[in-house]
């Protein structure tokens, strides 16, 4: 896990200063080693957090053999010894995945892309053909950003390292806004600055003196293979779920470091623990957060799970006074705005501190196996599909005595509403943090963002698998994982998710809803892996983990979030009165307010300040 960066400009010779400048930008991704490569047309750039073959050998920028390429990479790809096998001419200097991703493409071009299984985020630079390929790894795990503009191309893992060149303008983005205000984050290809795009996942982008060209080499909604989901026994999907979670965990336990794990003692990170107990011969060392909140803490089923597999646990005791006084470092790190992502900070700030490179997460679990209560309300509404054959005119009489008071009825009303019931219709309103009629009251640009991430192929997949679909390529993907790199790799940590790995996924998307959901949530996930769970643990009741965040807004961050919000209410770009008043009507304890929305006011405020962006 690392940090990448780089420039191109075919017009002009560059200034060396650029890069270093760059890679400072994100040293905090690799603190083992900063180096640098430049020609006359291109700098690259690279700060590692040394995993895997540990040696200076393996740092980089690292060339070819021959010397016509050049590589940096970030993320991991956990077969890269099967791949390193089938490069039997290649004369190979170092024992890591980078030098086999390098091999691999001088051997296959493109298409090598297919035999990777990890998460990266990797350019490779032909000398010859004076052309650079990018590669996003299929979900979206690792970050790429990249300006392509009047004659720079530079890139980087954050959008502070593009940035830092110098050569970017720090101008708003004003047609990204409505995204970030629905959504909470910036769904690929957008971000905030303006002329800053994310290469999309499951893309790879070619660059010459030509120009750029972007190709999409991995679709989720391209999986089609139905073959075991008629022809198999529920015995036999058990088998092969169980199968590919061992496959997916062993892969990730390839490292030269230890690798340990987040514990919350929930259903999904204790499978990953009981897995990764199944690949080593040494305690593994787990670390579970523990709150003096009674509402928040989880710690006695986190034992529970560290006792059965004779882990090393580590139980981090943290207060709510803890987490506030983490808050601006937090905020500090956030490299691009998010609703989310402050938890993740300080569990893995805390889990670094006890000298710890590498942890596995349970996080895609939910996602993978139905086990939200949107799940559930999905299926339950396509049940009563024939109400959308009444006229949308009729509907919008028969819905307008709904009260539209909360968040819940005025969103059961605007789902009701709609010309039609689908994917694109339902996951906005559950997902949705400032609706539709709020952001045009708040921005002054009445520019709407029509949410727009599906083709027709998403209803060929079973009803519970179009929403695991939705989530992939919507909050999981834009927020989740977007927030899990940034938050952990400030502290310079890198984290693992098993359920994410694409091959368990493409088999899971096919899976009848009957056997995915039959009794209760994420049944299928816990009847594949047999007894490996307690009972206490697959029967508990789920919690979340929330901080009271509503309460902290009115009381010790009251002055803090004043001071940010006044000043985001004087942007031009907004209607200040709509601001404000949502603001003291927060205050007032208004049920027609969220601390959400409130929050995500308040984290973009300070990132525009913190990054001098007017």
């Amino acid at each position: 896990m690392c940090g990448i960066a780089g420039v191109i400009n075919y017009k002009y010779t560059l200034n060396p200063s650029i890069i270093q400048a760059m890679t400072n930008a994100i040293k905090h991704r690799g603190p083992d080693a900063n180096n640098t490569f430049a020609t006359n047309h291109i700098q690259l750039g690279h700060t590692r957090l040394s995993i895997i073959d540990l040696s200076q050998a393996a740092n980089q920028p690292m060339h070819s053999t021959c010397g016509r390429y050049t590589i940096i990479f970030n993320g991991e790809v956990y077969n890269y010894k099967e791949i390193k096998q089938q490069l039997t001419t290649y004369n190979f200097t170092t024992n890591g995945d980078t030098e086999t991703v390098l091999a691999a493409y001088i051997q296959w071009g493109v298409k090598s892309i297919n035999l990777l299984k990890g998460m990266f985020a990797y350019t490779i630079w032909d000398a010859q053909e004076q052309q650079l390929i990018a590669v996003r790894d299929r979900l979206g795990v690792k970050p790429f950003y990249y300006y392509n503009h009047e004659a720079n191309f530079i890139f980087g893992s954050e959008v502070r390292t593009v940035l830092a060149s110098g050569l970017v303008p720090a101008a708003i983005n004003h047609s990204a806004l409505s995204q970030y205000f629905q959504l909470q984050s910036f769904y690929a290809p957008h971000t905030l600055i303006k002329n800053i795009c994310q290469l999309q996942a499951g893309h790879y982008l070619t660059h010459n003196a030509t120009g750029t060209t972007i190709t999409t080499y991995w679709n989720i909604e391209s999986v089609k293979d139905n073959k075991h989901a008629n022809s198999k026994s529920l015995s036999q999907i058990h088998n092969d779920i169980s199968n590919l979670l061992h496959q997916s965990v062993e892969y990730r336990m390839v490292a030269d470091v230890p690798v340990a794990a987040f514990l919350s003692g929930g259903i999904d990170s204790s499978i990953v623990v009981g897995l990764m107990a199944q690949y080593t011969t040494k305690p593994i060392e787990t670390f579970n957060i523990s709150f003096a909140e009674k509402e928040f803490d989880e710690s006695k089923y986190a034992s529970i799970v560290a006792k059965k597999f004779n882990t090393n646990h580590h139980q981090i005791n943290l207060t709510a006074t803890h987490f506030l006084n983490e808050l601006v470092n937090a905020l500090d790190s956030m490299d691009t705005p998010s609703g989310d992502g402050v938890n993740t900070y300080v569990v893995s700030k805390a889990v670094k501190a006890n000298g710890i490179k590498v942890a596995m997460s349970g996080i895609g679990g939910d996602e993978l196996f139905a086990g939200y209560p949107s799940f559930k309300q999905w299926h339950s509404i396509q049940s009563k599909s024939a109400f959308w054959h009444i006229p949308t005119p009729l509907r919008k009489l028969l819905v307008a005595p709904l009260s539209s008071s909360n968040k819940n009825t005025s969103r059961i009303k605007s789902l009701l509403s709609a010309s039609q019931l689908n994917m694109q219709t339902f996951y906005p309103l559950i997902r949705q943090i400032f609706s539709t009629k709020q952001i045009s009251s708040l921005l002054k640009s009445n520019d709407p963002y029509v949410y727009n991430y599906y083709g027709k192929s998403i209803h060929d997949f079973p009803i519970l698998s179009q929403l695991t679909i939705a989530e992939l390529q919507g909050y999981t993907q834009h927020t989740l994982l977007k927030d899990t790199d940034q938050m952990s790799m400030a502290v310079a940590l890198e984290v693992r998710e098993p359920f994410f790995d694409h091959s368990l996924i493409e088999y899971i998307l096919q899976i009848p809803d009957s056997i995915k959901y039959p009794s209760y949530p994420k049944s299928l996930l816990v009847e594949s892996m047999g007894d490996m769970l307690p009972q206490e643990i697959v029967h508990r009741k789920k919690q979340g983990f929330l901080f009271p965040w509503e309460h902290w807004l009115r009381n010790e961050l009251k002055d803090f979030a004043h001071n940010l919000i006044t000043s985001f209410a004087q942007r031009e770009f907004v209607h200040q009165k709509f601001v404000l008043n949502y603001w003291q009507q927060f205050l007032n304890n208004s049920k027609q307010t969220r601390w959400v929305n409130v929050w995500v006011i308040i984290v973009l405020e300070y990132w525009l300040q913190k990054n001098k962006i007017q």
